[in-house]
């Protein structure tokens, strides 16, 4: 694998500024100001910023507003790797089998017919489906039709205005509709009752459009403000000026016994609970991350060798995981560790006075860093075994077809969601369901293009994705957005990975840039970043090549790719293409030499898909829409 070349030194010296120790740290804008003047035109320099401002700002601002915006998540249950027999629970407008109930009405940015929501086997997600049903008017077909969106986006993508939308114009063609939105994506959400779903689904929608207006208008909401002011308290750096202006007070008994607890509390779901979201590595990079940041607060001083004994023997502990034994160890240990803090507290040398604080601060951080590996602890193949079955199954419950078939449409990863189901259906010799396919700018396999997205695999690590759980691609996309749209242009080439020139109304991209976007497990990204590694996208196990058995499939497919598409190139679509037998599969690149051009999210959304797109696409699905009785 090539190394990225390093950053310009003009670049490197202005983030090292910005990122200064002895300053706060840095916002999203002053982290995009530093980068201006050396990254207009190459991408590959910017695509290291953004690298680097999720790792600078994994505490700060723009991290802390999508962790608030997710704080409607909570821990899941622990979820099984294999795919288990789905019982759909449903919460909608109509009741199904007694086990749906009623929601009282849409939230606002949901623009379709109907909102239901689906339940995920051995969780507690509630997965939304937005149904767009046929007019009355329109053609009368055998089978519904499911649509998959992209990595980290929702259904707003396929519904961005009445006369561009994709879901719309499929539903006025007679397809009954319907858009999934997977676990942690738009409107899906945790709760058991249909007013915590409710609930939730309104707070999510009056996020969605808040979030929008703000980065409109370039201010922040007085809620995350409050978040970014905070964010500065919390700098040791910031502490240590407040504890200079006042007399040193040291730690009670109480605020002793809490940290002893707090800090037992740590150690024992590193032991135990994480047990079942992290392999015996990644537990060994956590506990040894926050060793090593404690370790940092008690450089130079005498009670170091101290503290590397504590540290061997809980290290030791944690290897041995939970028993009986274990808990009172772990708390005996813990607090040893505070005894230490507390003399150093004690010292007269200055550079401990604040090291109560700083201790605190530093394990108050480590817990919040593992309720996000906890609270995003999801990959593709829960997508693939889970959620897209669930879906399934509550739709073919809903609509009820005579064959039991769906018709499915996926763009982006929701193309290699179907490619997948496919392979694995092929290798297991069952039934995948499905009537035909249209995969939108997807593949398998990218080896052999240019896509843009490789210059993100040096995150593909597992250590990194330990140090950044999440990746908040909503929250940069709309910091980054009025430097794309206003001058000098900063980072207009971000349009051009989104539609190209001329192919999407301004008003649609600013709606798809600062609405369709989520946050994104670091776990979800390692795995797709193997489609870009000998072999293809494979499963989290790493032995199973999703590739190899797509030749096993009877399901007709379109694979439609755009001939500007930077993220997804025709020659990766074609990749795949070339895995399907020849009497199964259409091709073809949207785009002329002359123009029209199509992008990434064109095929779905640009000014020309209606004439050009969309009738190709319906054409295809009323072919294969007879129904066979199985």
């Amino acid at each position: 694998m090539k190394v990225s070349p390093p950053l310009p030194r003009q670049l490197l010296l202005s983030l090292a500024h910005v990122s200064s120790s002895t300053d706060p740290k840095p916002t999203e804008t002053e982290l995009i100001q530093a980068a201006m003047a050396t990254c207009q035109t190459d991408i590959r320099s910017v695509l290291h910023v953004a690298s680097f401002a999720v790792r600078s700002l994994s505490s700060g601002p723009v991290l802390s507003r999508s962790i608030a915006f997710a704080g409607r998540i909570s821990p899941p249950a622990a979820l099984s790797s294999q795919a288990s027999l789905l019982k759909p629970c449903a919460f909608s407008t109509q009741e199904v089998d007694g086990t749906a109930l009623k929601l009282p009405e849409k939230p606002a940015v949901c623009t379709a017919d109907e909102l239901h929501y689906v339940s995920v086997a051995n969780s507690d997600w509630r997965l939304a489906l937005w149904r767009y049903q046929p007019p009355p008017q329109a053609p009368k077909r055998n089978h519904p039709l499911l649509l998959l969106s992209g990595v980290g986006t929702n259904a707003i993508g396929y519904d961005l205005s009445p006369d561009s939308s994709f879901a719309r114009y499929m539903s006025g063609q007679g397809f009954d509709t319907w858009v999934l939105e997977v676990r942690g994506a738009g409107l899906s959400t945790q709760g058991s009752t249909s007013g915590e779903v409710q609930q939730s689904a309104h707070a999510i929608s009056n996020e969605m459009e808040a979030a929008a207006k703000t980065a409109t208008n370039g201010a922040l909401p007085a809620r995350q403000e409050s978040a970014t002011d905070s964010s500065a308290s919390e700098n040791p750096e910031a502490v240590t000026a407040k504890v200079d202006s006042e007399p040193l007070a040291l730690p009670t008994t109480g605020a002793e016994s809490k940290l002893v607890a707090t800090l037992t509390e740590t150690f024992m779901r590193l032991s135990e609970r994480l047990s079942g979201f992290l392999s015996e590595a990644q537990l060994k990079i956590m506990y040894g991350k926050l060793f090593d940041q404690i370790s940092k607060l008690f450089e130079d001083t005498q009670v170091l060798e101290r503290f590397n004994e504590i540290r061997a023997n809980l290290s030791s502990l944690l290897e041995s995981r939970q028993n009986s034994g274990v808990t009172n160890q772990i708390r005996e240990l813990s607090e040893r560790l505070v005894n230490i803090v507390e003399e150093s507290q004690r010292s007269v040398s200055p550079s401990l006075s604040d090291l109560q604080e700083r201790f605190s601060s530093t394990v108050e951080d480590f817990q919040k860093q593992l309720d996000l590996i906890v609270k995003y602890d999801w990959d593709f193949d829960h997508y693939l075994e889970e959620d897209v079955p669930a879906a399934m199954e509550y739709v073919r419950a809903i609509t009820k077809p005579e064959d039991g078939r769906l018709l499915a449409i996926g763009h982006s990863m929701g193309g290699i969601l179907l490619y997948s189901m496919l392979s694995r259906c092929g290798c297991e010799r069952k039934e995948p369901g499905l009537a035909a396919a249209v995969t939108l700018a997807s593949s398998l396999d990218y080896t052999s293009s240019k896509s843009t997205l490789k210059l993100l695999l040096p995150l593909a690590d597992p250590a990194q994705a330990l140090n950044v759980p999440v990746v908040p691609l909503g929250a940069l996309l709309s910091a980054a957005y009025p430097l794309s749209t206003r001058p000098p242009y900063v980072l207009s080439w971000l349009n051009d990975l989104i539609s190209a020139e001329d192919m999407m109304h301004p008003e649609l991209l600013e709606k798809l840039v600062l609405n369709n976007f989520c946050t994104i497990p670091a776990k979800l990204i390692l795995q797709l970043t193997t489609a870009f590694k000998e072999g293809g996208l494979c499963d989290r196990s790493g032995k199973f090549f999703y590739k190899d058995h797509l030749h096993r499939s009877s399901v007709p497919i379109l694979a439609l790719a755009g001939d500007k598409d930077l993220i997804c190139p025709p020659e990766a679509v074609e990749e795949t293409v070339k895995l399907i037998p020849e009497h199964l599969v259409i091709y073809k690149v949207f785009g002329e030499p002359c123009g029209p051009h199509y992008a990434h999210y064109d095929l779905v959304g640009g000014r020309m898909a209606v004439q050009q797109v969309y009738p190709c696409i319906v054409e295809f699905l009323s072919h294969h829409d007879r129904c066979d009785k199985q």
